[in-house]
């Protein structure tokens, strides 16, 4: 359940599925996986995320949560800080970004993940495929970026509904949702039918460097220790 929770953690601060963390993810062990990814027109970068970006939430920026990097070469880089006071680790997280109808999206693999996060294979599932998908939709606003995750809850129903094709793991504690279809299905999906959140985790572009930035923070958190 912890490493669960830290994989939830850092796609939600990839989105960020922010980000890709509080991105990809629902709090707790709930989760939606695709079967195939978002059509054809995969691309590795998205210039305009380039730059230093922050939680727009106070309290997570004052920990140090939810900030990242994506750098000249556009990679993204997640800010992970182990406990206050301690300098960041650089942790490289691959994302790729479709763009359709006037609309942006993330989308990642559970293989891109190995070695950064603890991912089980996906609930009742069988056989277990090789691969997996997350998808967040997301919209830049000058220097605003906005990520919505999976509604879980929203896609689940249109299963039972019958339409979306998928399966449905759920407890009193998990939600697990495998949906089911090919490249042109998924992007069908995300075209016609309403599975993201209305709320969005809101990132801010920040002027500082990674360095500037670091050492504000540490310096703060070592000031405040008690």
């Amino acid at each position: 359940m912890r490493n669960f929770r830290n994989a939830a953690a850092t796609l939600r601060s990839a989105a960020l599925t922010a980000t890709c963390a509080a991105l990809l993810l629902l709090a707790g062990c709930t989760e939606t996986r695709f079967e195939s990814p978002l059509g054809d027109n995969i691309e590795s970068c998205d210039v305009r995320w380039k730059g230093l970006w922050l939680a727009q939430d106070v309290e997570a920026r004052e920990r140090g949560e939810g900030a990242f990097v994506v750098d000249d070469e556009c990679r993204f880089q997640m800010l992970d800080q182990t406990e206050p006071g301690t300098p960041f680790k650089l942790i490289h997280v691959p994302l790729n970004f479709v763009h359709d109808g006037g609309n942006d999206y993330l989308v990642v693999s559970d293989v891109q993940l190995k070695g950064l996060v603890t991912l089980p294979a996906p609930h009742a599932v069988s056989p277990t495929p090789e691969k997996s998908f997350f998808f967040a939709r997301y919209r830049l606003r000058g220097e605003r970026l906005e990520v919505h995750d999976v509604d879980s809850e929203r896609i689940a129903k249109l299963i039972l509904d019958a339409k979306v094709e998928g399966t449905i793991a759920k407890s009193a504690t998990e939600l697990h949702v495998y949906v089911r279809g090919n490249r042109a299905q998924m992007l069908e999906i995300v075209r016609t039918l309403p599975i993201f959140a209305d709320k969005a985790t809101v990132f801010v572009r920040s002027e500082q460097s990674v360095e500037a930035y670091q050492k504000s923070l540490l310096a703060r958190q070592r000031k405040e220790k008690p």
